[in-house]
């Protein structure tokens, strides 16, 4: 489920950044790392200066992030503003945002901005307790909020996989598991396609766009060659979004399996299972 605030506390990232581009939208120009995000379909809106700080957001892919800019103009900051009580400014900037009645915001944004100080305490305790989780679960949440498409019945226990169209060891996980789990019932796949080469990300992105994703998987591991053909003009956002996913926790080969046990325990398995069924076993509890 995607949420107002995706991010959990101010980051101390420093993006530089050179020269100030215009903008046709109200407040200064924007930094180029936002030019950058608006030519990959990023809405972006002036949030207003706040602590010397101008600040944006950015919604992309239903996401949303924030932006200050330092006084100098040398870097940006990503992530929440607090003021020194641990009131949240960046969502007093949103709510004036959407006080401006801009249609566009309002279709975007997931669910309002809270209205009360009451409001605004809850979603603080929010964030806290979520900051605390331990880091085998800040990874499945992230996984959660890939870009995934289902294989198998809705009622069976979940594993999310990490697939590359391309990947001979994915190919064979998928021969493990088609015939006698997913079509059987038994196990339902939610496969993050990925590409690491610009052909692979192709494929993976018609596959994400696809109305029969299943159906266009299966062809493609059956070999026809025409399931996922690579051509030009594919907007490759949604895989690249996963990859930076796999990068942040340094994921880096396919197949990546994770998945989450009936005792709430997340485990994660490199490469293709030895056996599928101790796999089910194990998800069973």
């Amino acid at each position: 489920m995607r949420r107002l605030l995706p991010l959990l506390a101010l980051l101390v990232l420093v993006l530089p950044f050179t020269a100030l581009a215009a903008d046709t939208n109200a407040g200064p120009p924007l930094p180029d790392v936002l030019q950058n995000l608006a030519a990959k379909g990023a809405q972006i809106r002036y949030l207003g200066k706040e602590k010397g700080m101008n600040g944006w957001i950015t919604i992309q892919n239903g996401q949303e992030q924030y932006f200050y800019a330092t006084p100098d103009g040398e870097a940006l900051l990503m992530g929440l503003m607090f003021d020194k009580s641990g009131k949240m400014i960046t969502i007093r900037q949103v709510q004036n945002l959407q006080k401006g009645n801009d249609p566009t915001i309002e279709s975007l944004l997931n669910q309002p901005a809270p209205k009360s100080d009451e409001d605004l305490a809850a979603l603080q305790k929010q964030i806290s307790e979520a900051a605390k989780l331990p880091e085998s679960q800040k990874l499945f949440n992230a996984i959660e909020k890939t870009n995934w498409i289902t294989l198998g019945d809705d009622k069976a226990p979940v594993v999310y996989a990490f697939l590359d169209p391309q990947c001979p060891h994915c190919a064979a996980f998928m021969k493990d598991v088609r015939k006698d789990f997913i079509e059987t019932g038994k196990l339902q796949i939610r496969m993050i396609p990925v590409g690491f080469k610009e052909e692979t990300k192709i494929q993976a992105a018609l596959l994400l766009a696809a109305p029969n994703q299943k159906e266009l998987w299966y062809k493609h591991l059956d070999g026809d060659t025409k399931a996922l053909p690579v051509v030009s003009d594919v907007n490759t956002q949604a895989v690249e979004a996963n990859l930076a996913v796999m990068q942040a926790w340094k994921l880096d080969a396919t197949p990546i399996l994770i998945y989450k046990t009936p005792k709430g325990v997340v485990k994660l398995i490199r490469g293709r299972p030895k056996n599928v069924g101790d796999l089910l076993v194990d998800l069973h509890g």
